[in-house]
């Protein structure tokens, strides 16, 4: 096929030898499977900001730093260069997140690097060899949803020691092997003790998660792993190991409104967006 213009320096450079076919158009990037050498790869190119459908690019960045000071300064103006600039941080915040989760044991693609927006990457495949399902295209026994389910709160246990929270995990972006999930698209990840709204990033991972698993192991739906997750982390008692029972019992204490009824919005606004990839994931069925 034709090479993409954002993959051409790639190929000039010999970090990519061919471009297969596309293999996805998303929300936020076009992914590519590419020939490097011997292996099959993906290119995930990062769409521009003013393309982008991802609408809680703010929420999501809260937390992050960057050190030098004339790019904070220019990305706080918002000036052509601090654009630039915010959407470096965009990008090479997944790739950072890969490296630091694979180091911690999550399931996630091998980066290879990032490019000027592209990012370079493992392609999951299955037993056949063929790309990856994704989770949420696939269906399965109350055996085999209850031993997804534990696996994907492992990770996020892992990602959690690892100070990390996906921040948009659902059926969408998980992909299943022959070895069960595999995690992907991580740009928007939050610093967990950084971001004040890591907690209910957390708890709707794990909602997002336990609602999909439960359609097939309804038994799933009576746990509430995440409240006793975030509990352990907030002790500091939260370690890959750790045995959890998937109960725990909400705080009586007067809640903040204020970030309850911002919460309630901006859980509103995600269900829209994940109706919406329904909707047009049954369209391409």
């Amino acid at each position: 096929m034709k090479i993409p213009k954002r993959i051409q320096p790639l190929v000039d450079d010999g970090l990519v030898d061919d471009v297969i076919r596309r293999l996805m158009s998303g929300k936020e990037a076009d992914v590519f499977i590419v020939r490097c050498g011997t292996e099959l790869r993906c290119a995930k190119i990062y769409k521009d900001a003013d393309k982008r459908s991802f609408k809680q690019a703010v929420q999501y960045q809260e937390g992050r730093k960057v050190r030098n000071s004339r790019r904070s300064r220019a990305m706080e103006k918002g000036s052509k260069f601090g654009r630039k600039q915010q959407e470096n941080v965009w990008h090479n915040a997944e790739v950072d997140a890969l490296y630091r989760l694979a180091e911690a044991g999550v399931r996630v693609p091998k980066p290879f690097g990032c490019f000027d927006g592209v990012l370079l990457m493992e392609l999951i495949t299955d037993d056949q060899g063929d790309v990856a399902p994704r989770l949420g295209d696939l269906s399965m026994s109350v055996e085999q949803a209850i031993e997804g389910h534990a696996a994907l709160i492992r990770d996020v246990v892992r990602m959690l020691c690892a100070g990390l929270v996906h921040g948009d995990l659902s059926e969408f972006n998980v992909l299943v092997d022959g070895d069960g999930p595999v995690i992907i698209d991580l740009p928007q990840a939050v610093d967990a003790a950084a971001n004040n709204h890591a907690r209910f990033m957390l708890e709707r991972d794990v909602r997002n998660v336990t609602n999909y698993y439960g359609r097939y192991a309804p038994e799933l739906l009576a746990t509430c792993y995440a409240g006793e997750i975030w509990a352990l982390y907030e002790d500091g008692a939260l370690h890959p190991g750790v045995e959890l029972t998937g109960h725990f019992e909400q705080s009586t204490e007067a809640a903040d409104v204020d970030a309850v009824l911002e919460e309630i919005e901006s859980a509103f606004i995600e269900e829209q967006e994940r109706l919406e990839r329904v909707r047009r994931a049954t369209e391409m069925a």
